[in-house]
């Protein structure tokens, strides 16, 4: 179903008797009552701190939480002088819908910068506010996306994946391209809301959001740069357990995105770095537990049902690599090569090209190899710290660059 737009009529109302605004700073939110009060505050006093002599918009776009979410935000106080809007938004349920209400009102506001913060935060401070505010409104850039010192076995799928991709196709050295917090342009604001209302009913209206929006900002030549937010601590997840259908949205975003860039990314060489603004923060991010016996279990499971499938995907040599792994009896002896990781990412983009049927079956077919490549990344870098693992993932995506031949030649053949 269509919806025309993502405002209910209250909220409509109640634009458009704010008028307009400088600054929105728009919160996605889905049963997050533990949390959102810490992020409102922080949000806040940002604002009062540093943007009190602007008109600035508070938004809080849920997606129907059945907790206290909504009833802990319109309790919450703010400064006097900002505006307050919470909202149940109109769409598919998902991140990306609760970010189109925030475009939508930023955009029927007027705002000169649209700082996004996601409501499971737990290390977001005031300086956030104006560090991804003040590239957009001081130096003139159109997207800030984020730079955090995350524990080395947060964010898996952009480590594994994400990243890889957007730097070797794409072009630029987006650390973290589905991050979550970002600032965006007036511009930018109309070009998210604008483009295409097809979007809102693809997998970007769920949890495809930050990839799309990172790879439209590279592809239309905006201006981008990064900003360093410090540590990031927010509600984490085993990705043994709970990335299922954020591997698969994520992924195949990703993937459809390849086809729409393609005459864009075939001509791209090699990548280059975004400017940065701030200084990274020292220290060691609050690690937590995750469960390799899971991810090599799934990783078992899942290629031995459908090995016979998988062996028309992939590359031979990088099948009998698999194959060999499925048969690990240890789980400290599980690792696979990044050229074979690479090989098998590149296996599948070109196979979603050429796949006319259910894509988001074949992508279901990537997540144990996913698996794998977790459980082997944890494997490698175990004894490490954090700084120590971080030259791993980026010796990975030098890889990924590397073998773009590879990927060239399979999805032209």
């Amino acid at each position: 179903m269509k919806f025309h737009t993502a405002l209910r009529p209250w909220a409509v109302r109640r634009l458009e008797k704010i008028e307009n605004a400088d600054i929105v700073v728009g919160i996605p939110c889905l049963n997050n009552d533990a949390t959102i009060s810490h992020v409102i505050d922080m949000v806040s006093e940002g604002l009062a701190k540093y943007y009190k002599n602007l008109r600035t918009v508070l938004i809080i776009s849920d997606g129907g939480s059945t907790d206290d979410t909504r009833e802990v935000a319109k309790d919450k106080s703010i400064h006097p002088f900002i505006e307050k809007i919470i909202t149940i938004y109109r769409g598919i349920p998902g991140k990306g819908s609760a970010l189109r209400m925030i475009f939508e009102s930023a955009s029927s506001l007027k705002a000169k910068v649209c700082v996004l913060c996601d409501a499971d935060l737990r290390s977001i401070n005031p300086e956030w506010v104006r560090t991804l505010a003040e590239p957009v409104l001081t130096h003139g850039h159109d997207f800030v996306a984020p730079v955090y010192t995350r524990y080395k076995y947060d964010a898996t799928i952009t480590n594994n994946i994400a990243y890889n991709l957007i730097r070797a196709l794409f072009g630029k050295r987006v650390r973290q391209p589905i991050g979550g917090d970002f600032g965006l342009s007036k511009d930018m604001i109309n070009f998210y809301f604008y483009c295409s209302r097809d979007v809102w009913v693809t997998d970007i209206a769920r949890f495809g959001i930050d990839i799309w929006m990172t790879t439209s900002a590279i592809m239309n030549d905006v201006s981008i740069c990064e900003a360093y937010l410090g540590s990031k601590v927010h509600d984490t997840k085993d990705p043994a357990e709970s990335l299922g259908p954020m591997f698969r949205q994520v992924v195949h975003t990703l993937f459809q995105l390849m086809e729409d860039y393609s005459e864009k990314w075939k001509n791209i060489q090699k990548s280059e770095s975004v400017h940065r603004y701030g200084s990274p923060v020292s220290g060691e991010p609050h690690p937590f537990s995750v469960s390799i016996e899971a991810m090599i279990e799934n990783f078992k499971e899942g290629f031995n049902n459908f090995a016979s499938f998988s062996k028309s995907i992939i590359n031979p040599q990088s099948f009998e690599a698999l194959q060999e792994l499925s048969r690990k009896k240890k789980n400290r002896d599980f690792r696979m090569k990044t050229e074979d990781w690479a090989k098998i990412v590149y296996d599948f983009a070109a196979t979603f090209h050429k796949w006319k049927r259910d894509r988001g079956k074949l992508v279901d077919l990537m997540r144990p190899l996913y698996y794998a490549r977790v459980a082997s990344f944890i494997n490698e870098t175990g004894g490490m710290e954090t700084y120590q693992a971080e030259k791993v993932i980026e010796k990975q995506a030098q890889t990924f660059e590397y073998l773009k031949p590879y990927l060239l030649k399979i999805w032209k053949d």
